[in-house]
């Protein structure tokens, strides 16, 4: 068969996705649906519906969009049967039941941004990161029903600089997904797949969780120690952010994201959490074996700013500390 014969329907949701279905499209193969979320209400009262990033290159490309509220839902089973897909290709969208991802004779493979089998989960490229790993990179692997555990067909290993943010790691990501996505079709239409079970590829150490992070999970320990409170700010920066509470005393907390620091490891007596800065061009906050030299943060209700610039306007930090 043909790449332009064969019959394509791509599945996702953000702009991580977006990348191999571009592929996909200006590579010549047939993307005959693509399935992605429902808008969502946007604005004050939630009038104004916003497409995902997927639904707005598919519409862009003339490409048919299916956007299900429940992928049971005996309508749209009918539209994807319909669609008479050889391949379902899944980037970032939704756990699928076995009803939809066993649908097509050539199966249905995801691209996963871990390789797998750590990080299975939601978010294993901020995971990655924040537990200061040294490589990740892409998996495709066919689905079943345990999320991520299917077997792999290929990888990818990618570095990870220490001074790279999850944003960095993400692009880096993206491209590399895009290739793998591409390559993964050719070798399923040349008949070349051999899949690994993940239970048969070495592991070191334990394996690691990639779960969802919510506003919670990106507080700040201040104890955790130079090193991980640094991975842990590069992990989540610029989204959603790490953030602590920046405080006069204990009754005036304000919220304080920060993107961007240095880790000084330079020994010293205070208590995790103690502001150190001359008022004019640093903000030093302690924890264990050392120091975190803020370089850019976000005051709640300020804008994101250089910390040189945050101290001109902000006239009470002598005395603060975070928590």
């Amino acid at each position: 068969m043909d790449k332009k014969d064969l019959r394509i329907v791509y599945m996702g949701t953000p702009e991580f996705a977006v990348e191999s279905l571009r592929r996909l499209v200006e590579g010549g193969y047939q993307v005959v649906g693509v399935i992605t979320m429902p808008d969502k209400p946007m604005g004050r009262h939630g009038s104004v519906l916003q497409s995902s990033p997927v639904k707005e290159y598919a519409v862009s490309k003339g490409l048919k969009v299916l956007q299900p509220e429940r992928l049971k839902d005996e309508k749209f089973l009918e539209d994807l049967r319909a669609l008479k897909a050889d391949l379902q290709i899944v980037v970032a969208f939704r756990m699928l039941p076995e009803v939809v991802w066993g649908m097509p004779p050539m199966g249905t493979f995801n691209l996963h941004a871990s390789l797998l089998p750590q990080y299975r989960g939601a978010a294993p490229i901020n995971w990655a990161v924040i537990n200061g790993d040294k490589e990740t990179g892409v998996t495709t692997f066919f689905l079943k029903q345990e999320i991520d555990t299917g077997e792999i067909i290929d990888q990818v290993h990618v570095p990870i600089a220490d001074t790279d943010n999850v944003e960095m790691v993400y692009n880096r990501l993206m491209r590399v997904g895009g290739d793998l996505v591409v390559k993964t079709v050719d070798a399923i239409l040349s008949g070349k797949v051999t899949t690994i079970p993940q239970e048969s590829l070495p592991v070191e150490g334990e394996l690691r969780p990639a779960p969802k992070i919510f506003k919670e999970t990106c507080r700040i320990d201040w104890t955790a120690g130079v090193k991980a409170v640094y991975d842990f700010i590069r992990g989540l920066s610029p989204y959603p952010a790490a953030w602590t509470e920046l405080c006069q005393d204990e009754n005036t907390p304000s919220m304080l994201k920060i993107f961007e620091a240095e880790k000084m490891f330079t020994p010293h007596n205070y208590a995790p959490g103690t502001v150190i800065t001359d008022r004019k061009t640093y903000f030093r906050i302690a924890s264990v074996g050392g120091f975190l030299n803020v370089l850019s943060l976000q005051l709640a209700g300020k804008k994101r700013m250089l910390v040189k610039d945050f101290l001109q306007g902000y006239r009470h930090a002598e005395g603060a500390f975070v928590r």
